[in-house]
């Protein structure tokens, strides 16, 4: 499970933006997750508790925002959900598409006082 890892970076990156700004608390972080990444958004909150754990960071609450995954068809041009029907494109039966979104995984916002 990857995910708690991913979590000890997004303390890091907390620590790192606190001192850089002379913060005292952390609200709230929200993560970006595309549904075609590799994180699963499910074991992200799961383990940022134990992330952190023992650290100023321990009231900060966790907000997930899951980007869909969408791509285009190569042979139709249709743009469509591809987890829903397995990448098939629903206008012409084809399994030929480029991704468009949902791989990314990034901090969307912090917010801090």
């Amino acid at each position: 499970m990857h995910e708690l890892s991913v979590c000890f970076e997004v303390v890091r990156t907390l620590e790192e933006l606190v001192a850089e700004n002379g913060l005292t608390e952390v609200q709230s972080v929200t993560l970006e997750i595309g549904e075609l990444s590799s994180m699963i958004p499910k074991y992200m909150e799961e383990c940022f508790p134990a992330a952190v754990d023992g650290t100023i960071f321990e009231r900060t609450k966790l907000e997930i925002e899951v980007i869909p995954g969408l791509g285009r068809c190569n042979s139709c041009s249709h743009m469509y959900q591809l987890l829903p029907v397995n990448g098939v494109c629903p206008e012409c039966g084809e399994k030929n598409f480029s991704v468009i979104s949902g791989t990314a995984f990034n901090i969307k916002e912090i917010l801090a006082c």
